[in-house]
């Protein structure tokens, strides 16, 4: 939906995929659905214009999302809120994403898997300063030409896109368009509100089941030590209940009310 110079954006960042299989380096935060509607809803700049001074995602941005897939997934920094690339240091699973610390699930490289969903020639997200990012391709199916150090270039009608790539920045390397940024942050963007304490990394634990057995159900499991632990928990608008069946058998309950 567009109001005035915005694009309105809603959805509940869970995407159909399956998530969180393959971390290595594990926050102990699952995915939960979140509030991305209404007043609360993404804003994308509907008609994108060039900044005189470009934002880096190499120094900068190391908060928040810097762009947002097709599927309503947000897209972060490459970078994590540490300055360490999260792909390498084993935070990402199989599709580019994990939890964040309000258990909000986001891609931290470029959704390439979402071009078989929306075609070459489609965007598989948009960036927060309004330009399209494509996939491995330019949208013709034509070979991608040298991209600047934003993995952007013009088209041949002067037109600015970005593109995802499998090497860093791996998405958008900052936004070549005008944004606001507070806090180290592109605003406004929704608010994630976290609704139970962050927990420590889980040395040693690599995430190796996740599903939804019912809506608003979820299940992650972990080896650890060659021993499974799990993680059950059911969410809802109010509260979130969580049951921890540790590696050796002990078994906690949880619950949370959710803001």
């Amino acid at each position: 939906m567009r109001e005035g110079n915005w694009w309105l954006v809603e959805s509940n960042g869970m995407p159909a995929h399956g998530m969180m299989i393959g971390i290595t380096s594990w926050q102990q935060q699952v995915p939960t659905p979140q509030p991305y509607s209404g007043s609360n809803a993404w804003r994308i700049p509907a008609v994108p214009e060039l900044a005189g001074s470009p934002v880096s995602a190499r120094t900068a941005l190391y908060r928040g999302a810097i762009a947002l897939a097709a599927n309503g997934v947000p897209i972060f920094n490459a970078l994590n809120n540490r300055g360490d690339d999260a792909f390498l240091v084993g935070e990402l699973d199989e599709w580019g994403g994990h939890a964040g610390r309000a258990d909000d699930y986001h891609y931290h490289v470029a959704p390439l898997h979402l071009v078989e969903k929306v075609g070459r020639d489609k965007p598989i997200a948009f960036a927060l300063d309004g330009f399209p990012i494509y996939g491995e391709t330019e949208p013709d199916g034509s070979k991608v030409r040298a991209l600047d150090e934003f993995n952007g270039h013009f088209d041949a009608s002067g037109a600015y896109h970005y593109h995802g790539t499998r090497t860093y920045p791996y998405i958008n390397g900052g936004l070549r368009g005008v944004v606001s940024v507070s806090g180290d942050q592109i605003e406004p963007q929704p608010r994630t509100n976290p609704f139970r304490p962050s927990l420590e990394p889980l040395r040693g634990a690599t995430i190796t089941e996740f599903s939804s057995p019912a809506s608003g159900s979820y299940v992650l499991g972990y080896s650890i030590g060659g021993a499974r632990g799990e993680v059950a928990y059911v969410v809802s608008s109010t509260e979130a209940t969580f049951t921890f069946t540790q590696p050796d058998g002990t078994v906690t309950r949880e619950r949370y009310s959710r803001r």
